[in-house]
């Protein structure tokens, strides 16, 4: 069958094998958040096989990827190119139903952690981030994990957090549960970043939405400019370009977030975290990091357990059965010219705990970043 044909053979309900296929394109276009000819496009190239398919979509290895090898055809366009996933198109309106704050009973999720030396100390030496893609595009028993998530906030109290994949109904919640911090968001209608910053500590000096111009899923960077014990702070955060099929695109918006943060005072520190989608070469191919920018996960030696802030083989979400690991969410850092005023100290995953629906808070882990603050 040719990629892109027609599915009228997958969709012969009185053919044993037509039937199996036409259920798989339902289940791979489900998972994967395509349409039904992509789904058919990888489910064809890789002999009908789900595992196969769905690795040669999220992340092909470099090695085995058909345009690098000698004499093997690379994929046809339409799989490379894959439309934007419908649920990324979304508007406000299919979420008017979603109701996340008709209920105030405290999840169980909090008694599940244990507390640690990431729990915030508010005596000025220390500055803690989370950021965290929270999946507001899955409605899936979305008010417990909405309540997991601010349990989670409530426990590490941290002084900034970003978040990804904001719906208007989880910001409605956010601003009841979490009183004690400003919320900044990078939209108001269908799905969008947002940082809120702890009222106690932070003082919100100005904000900037900077919008992606090819973008094809509503993604923009939001920026905030703060003041933190006497520090002053950008901070930035973006949901980049998703999908392997949009690596142009995400490698065009991350030029941009590297430009602005290079842009800001010398005396400032920077920092953006969020949703890159990136995947290591990608970075190669950007060029790299440049001189001044850091990533918070390298410099402090690339520990291996918050390698992975995507993956399958352990959150079962999205219900993959093929295990791929990435490191999409990702934290960049410039110090400001007087160097040792703010210093990354350590990173952590969050989320790793099922909650009484057995779903985990979020397809993605977050990370909780502790940064020492030199007085």
């Amino acid at each position: 069958m040719e990629p892109g044909g027609s599915l009228a053979a997958a969709r012969d309900e009185g053919e044993p094998e037509g039937k199996r296929r036409r259920l798989l394109c339902e289940d791979f276009a489900s998972v994967a958040r395509c349409d039904a000819g992509v789904a058919q496009c990888y489910l064809a190239e890789n002999d009908w096989e789900m595992e196969r398919a769905l690795n040669a979509y999220f992340e092909p290895p470099v090695e085995d990827r058909a345009e690098d090898r000698p004499g093997v055809a690379a994929e046809p366009q339409a799989c490379a190119l894959s439309p934007v996933p419908a649920l990324l198109l979304v508007e406000s309106s299919p979420f008017a139903f979603v109701d996340l704050t008709s209920e105030e009973t405290t999840d169980s999720t909090s008694s599940k952690i244990n507390p640690s030396e990431n729990t915030q100390q508010e005596d000025g030496s220390m500055f803690s981030l989370i950021t965290w893609n929270i999946d507001g595009l899955d409605l899936n028993s979305l008010q417990e994990r909405a309540r997991g998530v601010c349990s989670y906030l409530t426990l590490y109290n941290p002084d900034v957090i970003f978040l990804q994949e904001v719906i208007p109904p989880y910001y409605s919640y956010l601003k009841k549960r979490t009183r004690n911090y400003e919320i900044i968001t990078g939209h108001e209608e269908g799905y969008f970043t947002a940082i809120m910053l702890k009222k106690s500590r932070v003082k919100l000096k100005s904000q900037e939405i900077i919008p992606f111009p090819s973008t094809k899923m509503m993604r923009n960077l939001l920026c905030v400019h703060v003041s933190l014990s006497g520090n002053d702070l950008y901070l930035m955060t973006s949901h980049l370009e998703s999908t392997r099929g949009h690596a142009k695109e995400r490698i065009s918006q991350l030029k941009m977030v590297l430009k602005k943060m290079q842009e800001a005072p010398e005396s400032a520190t920077v920092i953006f975290a969020g949703d890159t989608n990136l995947r290591d070469q990608e970075v190669t191919k950007c060029g790299g990091l440049p001189d001044n920018i850091l990533d918070v996960w390298e410099f402090l030696g690339k520990p291996k357990h918050c390698q992975y802030t995507w993956d399958t083989q352990v959150n079962s979400n999205l219900g993959i059965s093929a295990t791929c690991k990435l490191r999409f969410d990702r934290i960049f850092f410039r110090a400001a010219a007087e160097e040792g005023h703010i210093v990354p100290r350590s990173l952590d995953l969050l989320g790793l705990e099922k909650l009484d629906c057995g779903r985990f808070p979020s397809d993605h882990w977050g990370l909780l970043c502790n940064l020492d603050v030199i007085l």
